[in-house]
């Protein structure tokens, strides 16, 4: 057993018998999140055939130990999650006597529903994956739909980005406040965070035209004169971030701040960003994204909120607490 001290400044015993292992997606929160518990980073090789197959060895013993697979499923998505089960079906023949998968962000979860003739459920696809590769259980963050966690048949711990982005922006003090919600699905997550903040609520109303293009109609609440926090779970090509700041600004938004757990950027997004009534986008790091000129990008660590959820699982104490959030 190894003694770490916890931020609260209490001792915690950490068995030795846990091991935690990491892809190529975000190899600096792997190691981040290592280093919030005090553990060092699983020794592995994980690199392509010249053919484009995925070669993985795990180069310590892990028979018997409680074992933590970090990869998010960021683009290249498919890349990184053959990585992921590959990585698992090494662990599950070598012995090791439980297999956490850790997606900070977890891929394909826009396609969660048939809404259209012929289409795919593919978030319960990925599901059925993870569990077929050999995952014991899942530990993931802010879902873009929740019902996901019913897709699997072993546990998943869900956390939420929102203590670390709140903090963030308590610590700002941003005046005359107001919490948008860029459409009508992100109004609950919008709801929480104007409660958390004491701040008023608006929503705008949104028509999307395609995958990449979005239009924004009509805006519900007062925003005129007002700091404005737009809220949402994930962008990639900000369109509808983008979208909803121009109408905001229109109808006399002072400052535009947009919120985000995930920002899987792509050059179209950035793009957008750059010309966009966006004055910064605050987001976190479970998708690695390089540093854009001309985007002020604020980015949070997860590290420490994944370690402690890391920690209580191998100990199987209870993740509740990790909800909680400061005043």
């Amino acid at each position: 057993m190894s003694e770490i001290v916890t931020a609260s400044g209490g001792a915690f015993l950490f068995s030795t018998f846990v091991k935690i292992f990491s892809g190529n997606s975000n190899p600096q929160l792997a190691k981040s999140i290592c280093e919030s518990i005090g553990l060092p980073l699983g020794r592995s090789v994980v690199r392509p055939f010249p053919n484009g197959e995925t070669y993985v060895k795990i180069e310590e013993n892990v028979r018997g130990e409680d074992v933590f697979v970090i990869q998010s499923s960021s683009p290249p998505a498919n890349h990184h999650l053959m990585e992921m089960f590959i990585m698992i079906d090494a662990l599950r023949r070598a012995s090791a006597s439980r297999i956490t998968a850790v997606l900070p962000f977890y891929g394909y979860a826009r396609q969660d529903r048939k809404d259209q003739p012929r289409v795919p459920i593919t978030a319960k696809l990925v599901a059925n994956l993870i569990v077929a590769a050999g995952a014991n259980r899942v530990l993931t963050m802010d879902l873009h739909a929740q019902q996901i966690q019913g897709f699997f048949d072993i546990p998943v711990d869900h956390l939420y980005a929102a203590p670390v982005l709140l903090e963030y922006v308590r610590k700002q003090g941003f005046a005359n406040l107001v919490v948008v919600s860029p459409d009508l699905g992100g109004l609950k997550q919008a709801a929480a965070y104007a409660e958390n903040l004491g701040a008023e609520l608006a929503i705008v109303a949104k028509r999307r035209k395609s995958a990449t293009e979005v239009e924004a109609i009509s805006v519900i609440g007062d925003i005129d004169g007002k700091n404005v926090l737009l809220v949402d779970d994930l962008t990639e090509t900000a369109g509808t971030l983008v979208n909803a700041a121009r109408l905001l600004k229109e109808r006399g938004a002072k400052a535009i701040r947009a919120c985000v757990s995930h920002a899987l950027l792509n050059d179209l997004g950035l793009e957008r960003l750059r010309k966009s009534a966006i004055d910064e986008l605050i987001s976190t790091d479970t998708v690695a994204r390089s540093s854009q000129e001309g985007v002020r990008i604020t980015t949070l660590s997860v590290a420490g909120l994944l370690g402690e959820a890391i920690k209580r699982i191998h100990m199987n104490s209870s993740v509740t607490s990790l909800f909680e959030l400061k005043g």
